[in-house]
């Protein structure tokens, strides 16, 4: 197929490019005319906050952003004349803003600390979450006016719709910083590989058009699967990164087989049935995995794996159909731009020996395999032994940000006036006469449970909307609401409480919602689904192993070795994030877990995008085995014909994913050092150590499938390569000799007398 692909763009160069521009144009356009429908509350999060959100939609009601404003003095005590000027121009300035609601000072609601130095001002945002970000921005105003009329007091805003506004602005600045380093770097890595300007150029600018016309994709489609701001951020790291090595394996081949002597027919033949073949498998391969994202039934995953499935199916296509249009088009002007100094260089460390230093890496694994495959193992080992140690949670507001973030400020100030989760669980309670003696009876029993038994405290907010027959009621959980504290006291409100109030009345339901619950809620599903995704991605990856290389042992090779590097992977990941061990290099600091989602994301990308390496470089070596070399030999040149290729590969990615390690939100900077810290573990220890190691020991063993599984699909041949040119195969030269001289094989010139 990638073949007949590459056969057809050439013939038809005119129409792949501007076919490729016209479906890049229109799928921007369209995606921009559409607009992005992103994932509802109801949607986002599993278990009781999600039928909680369903009843408030279906009632017309809306969780109301709430916002706090902490009025504090070091001397002065609530009661101070100068103090209570502070709170009632708060409370005035917020209503003059006609952007809150419900604005409650802290003399009706009781919300004083208990050396009476600090208030609670608390005040509910209109509109849904982007009307309520777009008007918080008044009431921020009104607050910071309060404050420069008092200097020596503070006067400080937290809540939904005011850490809102901040994640938005700095998710937007981060993904444009992210946009803006990550892509020159790319070109700047890829003028290094080539030494060509145009040769560099061309995968940077598929994969940006890729991501254009997925992003645009994503957005047409997000009428039917709902899309979040984290799908575009995941969407640009893995595009970039898949659609520059793709088109660089290609490319690399192609010139290669042009260097060996081959015409530009030819070239491009070649490269498409090899190269092309192997993209189009690591294609396939990212795709199964990231669909076993959608097992999660979380609808963030659905989103992520949604955006990142279109960006590798576009990347994909694009390097299989514009690429040798535009190869075919240049021909040997795809070297034009050329740098001196890096050409001469390149020169010297040509792709068909690999280099210097891959040569003083392979020889002794090749000559002491067993000794080579302990040791990676050891090392890898060592690596992922901190994740015995592995606590996942979702991160508190708190964690996320930036040490030192103004927010976090607050939110500190705040907790240590009045110990005990700021945000408060809240039940909903939906019943078939919401005003009936007996309901008002069990609300007011609820209220009283929770401040008597000593897990939750006040003020306990209670508020009722007659014409829907629906309540909530905000009850504040002792503990950071994060901890074995708040959940302790979310169990109690879940599992005693309701149960024995609200619930005792007929035809009601009592759903609770809020951070604490969402954070349970959200790593309930997340572990229940886990063995799941883990199954799925493991078993597919194996599969299409197994019929693409139509061997047992590549297939369980490229799983194990899979597995060895995500938990390295994990062990890096625990050790920086949850230990702080180096932490402050990147920084940040310990936050004393990795956040809830990252494992899983990891896992799925991790066991796609280090395929990309495993298929292009086994192809290579299967390649060389069918061209008559011994298993030994086939390997040797496999690895030594690839390192150039791969390592460029690799400090692209890695460059790329580091990017996104220097991002504000803690969850993204695990992400980002995740996933460099693994692709540098599988680019080095794993392809360059532990698979020549590993393959060498089995040697024949290699190619074995068993008799009762050759019923299965053969998609093991990508289209003949005639061994002509420079390279072992064609001279018959056994590429792990030395100093030897040729060591023809007969299989090899049975192959060339056909030739």
């Amino acid at each position: 197929m990638a073949a007949a692909m590459g056969a057809w763009s050439a013939r038809h160069r005119k129409a792949a490019v501007f076919g490729w521009l016209l479906f890049v144009v229109l799928s921007a356009f369209l995606g921009g005319l559409h607009g992005s429908t992103e994932v509802a509350d109801s949607e986002a999060m599993p278990g009781q906050v999600s039928r909680a959100a369903r009843i408030l939609d279906e009632a017309g009601l809306t969780a109301p952003a709430s916002e706090t404003v902490l009025v504090q003095s070091a001397t002065l005590t609530a009661d101070a004349p100068t103090f209570r000027t502070a709170v009632d121009q708060v409370v005035a300035g917020v209503n003059g803003t006609g952007r809150a609601t419900d604005v409650r000072s802290p003399y009706d609601t009781g919300a004083v600390s208990a050396d009476r130095h600090s208030v609670l001002v608390q005040l509910d945002v209109k509109g849904e979450r982007k009307e309520a970000v777009a008007n918080v921005t008044a009431v921020l105003d009104a607050v910071a006016a309060v404050q420069a009329r008092h200097p020596d007091l503070t006067v400080a805003e937290l809540g939904d719709a005011s850490s809102g506004k901040w994640i938005d602005e700095q998710f937007s600045s981060d993904f444009t910083r992210a946009e803006w380093t990550a892509v020159p770097l790319a070109l700047g890595i890829l003028l290094i590989a080539f030494g060509a300007l145009v040769a560099a150029l061309l995968p940077v600018v598929l994969a940006v058009t890729a991501f254009v016309a997925a992003g645009g994709l994503v957005a047409l489609s997000s009428g039917v699967l709902h899309t979040t701001d984290s799908a575009g951020s995941v969407m640009l790291l893995v595009g970039l990164a898949v659609g520059v090595d793709y088109c660089l394996f290609y490319l690399r081949r192609e010139r290669e087989e042009r260097a060996a002597g081959r015409d530009r027919e030819t070239a491009l033949k070649v490269a498409a049935a090899t190269s092309g073949r192997a993209v189009l498998v690591s294609g396939v391969t990212v795709v199964v995995a990231m669909a076993g994202m959608f097992l999660t039934g979380i609808a963030e995953f659905r989103a992520m794996a949604f955006a990142t499935i279109l960006v590798v199916v576009t990347a994909v296509l694009g390097s299989l159909t514009v690429l040798p249009a535009l190869l075919s088009m240049l021909g040997d002007r795809v070297e034009k731009g050329r740098v001196p100094l890096l050409g001469r260089l390149r020169r010297r460390d040509t792709a068909t020996t690999g280099g210097r230093f891959w040569n003083a890496v392979l020889t002794p694994v090749l000559r002491r395999p067993l000794a080579a495959t302990l040791l990676a193992c050891a090392v890898l080992l060592g690596l992922a032994a901190p994740l015995l140690t592995m606590h996942t949670a979702n991160l508190t507001f708190r964690q996320q940000l930036p040490a030192g973030n103004a927010l976090v400020a607050v939110s500190e100030k705040i907790e240590a006036a009045f110990p005990g989760s700021p945000a408060p669980a809240s039940v909903v309670i939906k019943a078939a006469d919401i005003d009936s003696p007996a309901m008002t009876a069990a609300i007011a029993d609820l209220r009283a449970r929770a401040l008597a038994g000593g897990r939750m405290h006040g003020p306990v907010n209670v508020t009722v909307h007659p014409g829907q027959n629906v309540a909530t009621v905000d009850i504040p959980l002792n503990g950071s609401g994060n901890d074995a504290t708040s959940t302790a006291a979310l169990k109690s409100l879940r599992e005693e409480l309701v149960p024995a109030t609200v619930l005792r009345v007929p035809g009601t339901e009592a759903p609770v919602t809020g951070r604490t619950a969402g954070s349970h809620d959200f790593n309930a599903k997340m572990t229940g689904s886990m063995p799941l995704v883990f199954g799925f991605v493991v078993a597919f990856a194996f599969l299409l192993m197994l019929t693409t290389f139509r061997s047992l042992a590549v297939a369980a090779t490229a799983v194990l070795l899979n597995l060895l590097s995500v938990g390295a992977a994990y062990g890096v990941l625990t050790l920086v994030f949850q230990h702080g061990v180096g932490a402050s290099l990147l920084g940040t600091a310990g936050v004393g877990a990795v956040e809830s989602w990252v494992p899983l994301f990891l896992f799925v990308i991790l066991f796609g995008l280090s395929m990309d390496y495993h298929v292009f470089v086994v192809s290579r070596i299967k390649e060389g085995r069918d061209q008559g070399l011994s298993t030994r030999a086939a390997v040797a040149h496999g690895i030594r014909s690839t390192a150039g290729v791969v390592t460029s590969a690799a400090v692209i990615m890695v460059a790329v994913f580091a990017v996104f390690g220097t991002l504000s939100m803690q969850a993204m900077k695990q992400m980002g050092v995740g996933l460099a810290v693994a692709v540098l573990i599988d680019a080095t220890v794993i392809r360059a150590v532990l698979l020549p190691a590993v393959m060498t020991l089995l040697d024949e063993r290699n190619w074995y499938l068993p008799r009762w599984l050759r019923w299965l699909p053969d998609l093991s041949h990508g289209g003949s390569v005639p061994p002509t040119g420079t390279g072992p195969a064609a001279r018959g030269v056994d590429p792990t000799a030395q100093d030897a001289g040729p060591a023809v094989s007969e299989r090899a010139r049975h192959r060339r007398i056909g030739v």
